[in-house]
């Protein structure tokens, strides 16, 4: 006795440590949701029910293994073996005489079971589950026998039975499932069979076998789940910037070349019978700076003589003369004489209306003159300009 109560005293100790800890993990490891499978262990007690014998001389034993599958918080299916021995009784026919037999059986039946908490509910879990068992089997019934009790004490006669009978077997129920982690639930059932036992036919049937128990379902197979989504970085919002081009106009001062043409004459007169040119004449000076100056320089030396005086003959002379010595003393001075011709008219042409003024050496010279001429000219520029916009 003391023995069996210090077994109970560590059994008792295991339930209320291990209990917390069971909790803690449904806590922190979330509870079980369909689809999955499980097996469920079952042991209690049953009644087969007989109008002629006292009904509570017959609870025996008996233990269930399952199968199943949860497919929905709501609907699920399993496979339910059930089975021990069993025992019933009758009133002897004959009148001074009592009777029972005793029988093993198994009843097999494939049951539905609906979840009337997540059926009617509004959530898809909760900490205590009600559910509806209805199944469709068989009931196998075997090694009957029978043994009959005279009224006088310790006086039987026994009958075997050994015929193996078969019965058809329908079932509803109510189970109670109470989850401890997610792998594990406590379970509480108690189910109501229609069914034939195997006996002699001189007896009644038993109609109704009452099955109550207890058990553990062990559930498995859930689909891996997910992975959380990893949230998303928070990305601060990033300025958005456009880019224009500004045009800018502005004066451009330019300088080109300007070719203007300068032409002049310069005058030297001569006395009677004179053809010598003066070298300090400032016409010469002139002259070779004219040259110097201006581009593309051509000159032109032309000799007179005037009529007024001497012949033609004689007015040729000079006036070739007069020409000749001013070339010289042009290209003595620095010009080149490719630039100069020369002329003489004597006294054929007569440039001035003085007689006097027409002894004289006309020289004419023609250049070019580069200079810089300042023009504005209208120009832009771009610039690349980048603004913020959000």
């Amino acid at each position: 006795m003391i023995i069996k109560m210090k077994k109970l005293l560590v059994l008792a100790l295991l339930f209320i440590t291990t209990v917390p800890v069971l909790a803690q993990d449904l806590e922190e490891n979330g509870h079980a949701l369909p689809p999955y499978n499980f097996i469920g262990l079952q042991g209690g007690v049953q009644n087969t029910f007989n109008n002629e014998f006292n009904n509570w001389k017959t609870f025996t034993p008996t233990a269930s293994i399952s199968f199943g599958r949860w497919f929905t918080p709501v609907v699920g299916a399993r496979l339910h073996l059930n089975g021990a021995w069993d025992k019933s009784g009758v009133n002897y026919l004959l009148g001074d005489k009592d009777g029972h037999y005793n029988y093993n059986y198994v009843t097999p039946t494939a049951d539905v079971l609906v979840n009337l908490c997540t059926l009617f509910g509004k959530k898809e879990w909760y900490p205590v589950n009600l559910i509806f068992v209805g199944g469709l089997g068989a009931n196998y019934a075997f090694e009957n026998y029978y043994r009959a009790e005279e009224k006088a004490p310790g006086s039987t006669m026994l009958y075997a039975d050994n015929d193996h009978r078969w019965a058809f077997n329908g079932k509803v129920g109510l189970m109670l499932d109470i989850p401890i982690c997610k792998f594990l639930s406590f379970n509480l059932e108690a189910d109501l069979n229609s069914r034939y036992v195997g006996k002699k036919e001189v007896f009644n049937d038993d109609i109704l076998q009452f099955v109550g128990q207890a058990g553990l379902t062990f559930k498995f197979g859930y689909k891996k789940a997910k992975p959380a989504p990893e949230p998303a970085p928070v990305v601060e919002a990033q300025p958005v910037y456009r880019t224009r081009i500004d045009t800018t106009w502005y004066d451009d001062v330019q300088y080109k070349d300007k070719f203007d043409g300068q032409k002049t004459e310069w005058k030297v007169y001569y006395g009677l019978a004179d053809s010598e040119f003066p070298d300090a004449a400032k016409e010469l000076k002139e002259a070779c700076d004219f040259a110097k100056k201006y581009e593309g320089v051509k000159m032109n030396v032309v000799g007179y003589a005037d009529k007024g005086t001497g012949n033609p003959t004689i007015n040729m002379k000079y006036s070739k003369e007069r020409a000749e010595k001013a070339v010289k003393a042009l290209t003595d001075a620095g010009i080149d004489g490719s630039l100069i011709t020369m002329d003489y008219k004597g006294d054929t042409v007569q440039p001035f209306a003085d007689n006097d003024k027409n002894r004289v050496v006309i020289i004419t010279a023609e250049g070019t003159e580069k200079t810089k001429e300042k023009v504005t000219v209208k120009k832009f520029r771009t610039k690349e300009v980048r603004e913020r916009v959000q």
